[in-house]
């Protein structure tokens, strides 16, 4: 396994015993009054009285680690020519670190905040001792992140905000395994008492197609996808559906999770993962997993 992998595997591991350690025993803090914001405002700090003055690193998409991961269809064939004897098993971990910080608060003296982002995903075949343990992807997506601030209805749902981004996804590969793409992403947050709903739309933007790594990702990834979560107590229920909406090269992807408490912050968290997508490696590769493991809670 290449130094760089290597050394990237330890220094992930370092973070998330890390994360585990101040997950389980955190600081005290005072309790919540009556009445505790909704779960995007206190994610992007919607309201006055929970806007942090100081530059912090704040939790982004979930963080979680899943021990056992099983995917009954792993993608071999991606390495045919490349690395021939190589074989992938169907049980690994997977796991997903996420970050943001707030650069700008209040820019142009607006209700806009000007967010940075950070999302890792890795697909970790720890069970293949035989191979060293390789790491079979990894993949990184840095984001710039304007965060309009927002109050409008629509069916029933409270507009909580409109952002706009720029996100670069990356797997940090030479060719020919390198992946990579630019998207203009547009989401927009609702919500209604324990149901929050996020709506994603992107674009391509900045690439040459003379000089296009992953062709056709588009057909497989769409143009949006839709979130939505429901929380019962500090039970989460969470589902991601994406569609490229080409009926005659239909292309999607389903994600499902539920997420229950254990023992301070962290989380037990079950997820299953349909269809196409799921990493840069996969996107044209259909994909049946299932998993279990642990979750940050940072909707409590």
């Amino acid at each position: 396994m290449p130094m760089s992998q290597r050394l990237a595997g330890l220094l992930t591991a370092r973070l998330l015993a890390a994360l585990v350690l101040a997950a389980a025993f955190p600081r005290p803090v005072a309790a919540a009054p009556p009445g505790k914001p909704s779960y995007f405002t206190r994610l992007w700090e919607l309201d006055e009285a929970g806007r942090r003055s100081s530059f912090a690193f704040t939790p982004y998409r979930t963080t979680y680690v899943l021990a056992y991961s099983y995917n009954s269809s792993p993608n071999a064939g991606v390495f045919e020519g490349i690395d021939p004897p190589r074989t992938l098993m169907r049980s690994e971990v997977a796991f997903q670190l996420s970050i943001k910080a707030r650069l700008w608060p209040d820019a142009f003296g607006a209700k806009l905040d000007l967010w940075l982002g950070y999302t890792q995903r890795a697909f970790w075949q720890l069970f293949d001792i035989e191979e060293s343990s390789p790491f079979r992807e990894l993949d990184h997506e840095p984001e710039l992140i304007f965060s309009f601030r927002t109050r409008f209805r629509v069916l029933g749902l409270d507009g909580r905000f409109v952002q706009v981004c720029l996100s670069h996804q990356s797997n940090g590969l030479n060719e020919p395994l390198s992946r990579n793409w630019n998207r203009l992403v547009v989401n927009v947050g609702l919500e209604r008492g324990p149901f929050s709903l996020l709506v994603s739309a992107w674009a391509r933007v900045l690439f040459k197609p003379g000089h296009n790594e992953n062709p056709g990702i588009s057909r497989y990834l769409g143009h949006g996808e839709v979130r939505a979560f429901y929380f019962i107590k500090r039970h989460r229920l969470g589902i991601k559906v994406r569609d490229n909406l080409n009926f005659r090269f239909n292309r999607g992807a389903f994600e499902a999770d539920w997420s229950f408490p254990l023992f301070a912050r962290i989380g037990g968290i079950v997820q299953c993962y349909f269809g196409y997508g799921e990493s840069l490696l996969d996107f044209d590769h259909r994909v049946s997993r299932v998993g279990v493991g642990i979750v940050f809670i940072d909707w409590d």
